[in-house]
């Protein structure tokens, strides 16, 4: 079992920045693909970014290449978020997710999200 805890969502202005975090739980996080998805209001869940188990690979959905950053930290259980330039578009509530490589997001483990608000 993983539990994870996001943090650190809140409102900017366009063009700010905001990192995000995730705590999971557990003795297993470094086992684990870690990834960010986010919701808007409306639309169905995105893929944003994921970092395999040992952060040697990094995938980015094409609406945020080269404006965030996933890493990730093994011994403090816990993957982040750095997001920059951020648009109103990227309004959203971001989820973290843990998931085994065979078994995919679908079945894997989600925290609650945290809500991310920016203004124009």
């Amino acid at each position: 079992q993983v539990q994870l805890v996001e943090s650190g969502g809140g409102l900017v202005q366009a063009g700010g920045s905001l990192r995000l975090s995730c705590a999971a739980s557990g003795r297993t996080f470094g086992r684990y693909d870690m990834g960010w998805f986010r919701q808007a209001p409306g639309k169905e869940r995105e893929f944003v970014t994921s970092i395999s188990w040992s952060g040697a690979r990094t995938y980015y959905g094409d609406s945020v290449k080269g404006r965030f950053t996933i890493s990730r930290d093994n011994a403090k259980n816990t993957v982040y978020l750095q997001m920059n330039s951020l648009k109103p578009e990227d309004t959203a509530v971001y989820y973290c997710a843990a998931a085994d490589s065979t078994t995919g997001w679908a079945k894997g483990y989600w925290g609650q999200g945290t809500q991310v608000t920016v203004s124009s």
